[in-house]
């Protein structure tokens, strides 16, 4: 015979399933009701005929908390639903709404007979959970798009055979100057160039942690067999440098991009390929 605590979500498990139909579509019209119409009526039957059945599967397994082993299965059904609202750009309302909407659906089961107050608790649990995976879904798609937009804004382009350029714009950060190095040296190896070209016309300031950034990414591009110029040293920058006391040693710095191309064609490999005078 079943103990008490077991008894009340069993029950409820029965109830929810012997009223299935008409709390999934009550549920169904109040959740497109909120929604309007951001997702078609199709997946939105779908999702919640997966998240009721879950629901009755756990009470029926004894579950009473959302963090109950009975509830794995709701719990990971939830966080794929606000996985991908988040990505289709969904509020964290509309998300949220969509399970709320279910109470609609089980208000009419009240009665002297059964006590739905632990659903409905249970309910506002489920909702919350949704709404914490929902913004640990957004969060995720916010790293991962600035990782992106990081890359995109360091492109490593070939100017001439065995000479890659690194035309950097914007501030050179720790996270930033680690992805320059990186794609830097995967480059060097992937075109066996000989000379790199880090320019920096579109770095608005050079400081100290800026000039260590770019000099770990020289000894780096180095160690790999490339020699390095910087270009891009304008004059306030060069007033900047010698003020600061930074040493940039025997790293070759030029004023322009286009000064340190023609320098590294009669240095390099490449002017003896193109035939161009040393």
């Amino acid at each position: 015979m079943a103990d008490v605590a077991t008894a009340a979500p069993l029950a409820l498990s029965q109830t929810l399933a012997t009223r299935a139909d008409d709390i999934r579509g009550v549920w169904l019209e109040a959740a497109a009701r909120e929604l309007h119409g951001r997702t078609s009526r199709g997946e939105l039957e779908r999702e919640q005929a997966e998240i009721f059945d879950a629901l009755v599967d756990g009470l029926r397994a004894g579950g009473t908390v959302v963090t109950d082993a009975a509830f794995d299965q709701l719990r990971g059904i939830l966080a794929d639903v606000s996985a991908v609202r988040a990505r289709l750009g969904f509020t964290p309302r509309e998300t949220a709404i969509g399970l709320f909407a279910l109470k609609d659906g089980l208000y009419p089961l009240a009665s002297p007979d059964t006590d739905i107050v632990p659903l409905l608790q249970l309910v506002d649990q489920l909702g919350l959970l949704t709404f914490e995976a929902f913004a640990a879904a957004r969060e995720s798609i916010i790293t991962e798009q600035a990782e992106q937009l990081l890359e995109l804004s360091t492109p490593v382009v070939k100017l001439w055979e065995g000479i890659v350029a690194v035309p950097l714009v914007g501030t050179l950060d720790s996270a930033r100057a680690q992805v320059v190095m990186e794609r830097l040296l995967n480059t060097l190896v992937d075109t066996g160039s000989e000379h790199a070209i880090i320019d920096i016309t579109g770095v608005p300031a050079v400081d100290t942690q800026v000039a260590q950034h770019l000099l770990k990414t020289v000894v780096a591009a180095r160690l790999m067999g490339a020699e390095c110029t910087i270009s891009g040293i304008r004059p306030q920058i060069a007033q900047t440098i010698v003020a600061l006391g930074i040493e940039f040693g025997d790293i070759r710095t030029r004023a322009t991009l286009a000064d340190a191309l023609v320098d590294a064609l009669r240095s390099g490999r490449g002017a003896r390929q193109k035939g161009l005078p040393a």
